[in-house]
């Protein structure tokens, strides 16, 4: 019989995130604690519960078994202590969320601002981060994304207005060489590129063409960067053109240091999304958030 709800919490954290490292990050325990408490369960319960390679970790039969079974009785369980918080005169609680950093500075971090200040027992995690996570497995409460990027098992909630994309570059770049007319006059001009963390290929730039029809332009340029900021520094530099969404570069185009080209040619995406897994409305703390982000 297992006598601690922490070590199976932490049995179906290395489950769900496949890795050691990642699972005791999270924890904030060492990665021997973990493995010594893993190999405690498997020798309570008589079952080895998880295959290990030098580079991966997987459920055997048994450990999905338990992972399948246990796991949704402890949501339960955490869900239901959560709602207790009704009976307090104060809001507590934790909330962690993923998203980009233009997702929160433009979108979330003005609308958050009051109930953090207002509820000093909410705590807060946010990640800023390009890559498209996994929020169960990393056991965040919500992500934010483009509309587009959303999984339909996911409930969604719109937080922002369409986001529409630019190309732009310094007035000294444009003046040293001719604005480019058609996306296409992009193979003669320096664009400074975004690396993809995902699979860390080159971000590719997206047009409407007088047709109504998306194309996709692979551009070359000398330098290369994974963080947008960098991308509109390099650009007031005088180093080439960049592709960002609008409303990034909104002072540096109403000051005169960046000019957009390729207007008539600009692409629009959804703007961005809330999105969690299942549904916790009747999670106070949960609700004050959802509320405050909507549109």
């Amino acid at each position: 019989m297992l006598d601690n709800l922490n070590d199976i919490k932490a049995f179906i954290l290395v489950a769900r995130t496949g890795s050691f490292t990642k699972a005791a990050a999270q924890l904030q325990i060492s990665q021997s604690a973990l493995s010594y408490t893993i190999k405690s369960i498997e020798t309570q319960l008589n079952l080895r519960l998880l295959h290990r390679t030098t580079r991966s970790v997987s459920t055997t039969e048994a450990g999905e078994q338990l992972l399948n079974k246990v796991e949704p009785l402890l949501n339960e369980i955490n869900f239901q202590i959560h709602n207790l918080t009704k009976f307090r005169n104060t809001l507590s609680g934790n909330i962690r969320i993923h998203a980009t950093d233009h997702a929160v500075n433009n979108f979330v971090w003005d609308k958050i601002l009051p109930i953090i200040q207002q509820h000093p027992e909410i705590h807060v995690e946010i990640t800023i981060d390009y890559q498209f996570t996994d929020i169960v497995a990393a056991r965040y409460d919500m992500g934010i994304r483009i509309g587009m990027h959303i999984d339909k098992d996911m409930i969604s909630q719109r937080i922002s207005p369409d986001l529409k994309m630019t190309v732009a570059a310094s007035p000294e770049y444009l003046n040293q060489h001719q604005p480019p007319i058609t996306p296409d006059d992009l193979a003669s001009h320096n664009c400074i590129n975004m690396r993809l963390p995902t699979k860390g290929g080159i971000m590719a730039w997206d047009f409407i063409n007088p047709n109504g029809e998306r194309i996709e332009k692979h551009v070359e340029g000398q330098m290369i960067f994974n963080d947008v900021s960098m991308l509109i520094k390099a650009a007031k530099a005088g180093l080439g053109l960049i592709w960002v969404q609008e409303n990034r570069i909104l002072g540096a185009l109403q000051s005169g240091q960046l000019v957009q080209v390729l207007e008539d040619w600009a692409i629009t995406y959804d703007g961005y999304y809330l999105y969690y897994p299942n549904r916790r409305e009747s999670n106070p703390v949960f609700r004050l958030f959802i509320n405050a982000l909507k549109i």
